[in-house]
């Protein structure tokens, strides 16, 4: 049975709000508590719940112990290739055309159909290349 609390709907409203990001557990927890007033193990009883829905997917980081989420139910997303900062790890949405155009040229090429929404592809934004380095904050 999958029914809607409201300690589920604060965390899914968080996890919009940060949709173009991945986010620790505890800073998910940090942010859903000081908006919603929803205790942390709420937080981590359902994260678990919707990753098993695959409303969000676990992330792992190289060189880090925490796990991290993305949220993935977004209409936003589902059609969108998303594109991910190594250095600051924001996280941006390929436009609609350019995705049709790249998994098309996948199809074609290689007869193999791409989730969408679950593609990441990875390097550096523009924000960090012109810095020169890790951004912070």
């Amino acid at each position: 049975m999958n029914y809607e609390t409201k300690q589920r709907s604060a965390l899914v409203e968080t996890l919009e709000e940060h949709r173009d990001e991945i986010l620790a557990a505890d800073t998910i927890a940090q942010l859903t508590a000081a908006k919603y007033s929803v205790s942390r193990s709420a937080v981590y009883r359902n994260l678990a719940k919707l990753e098993a829905d695959g409303t969000i997917r676990r992330i792992t980081v190289p060189g880090e112990a925490r796990a991290f989420y993305r949220y993935t139910a977004s209409p936003v997303c589902r059609r969108h290739i998303h594109l991910e900062c190594s250095e600051c790890g924001r996280t941006f949405h390929l436009d609609v055309g350019s995705t049709d155009s790249l998994i098309d040229s996948v199809m074609r090429q290689s007869n193999f159909r791409v989730d969408s929404g679950s593609t990441v592809l990875y390097g550096v934004c523009g924000d960090c290349r012109r810095v020169g380095g890790r951004r912070t904050g």
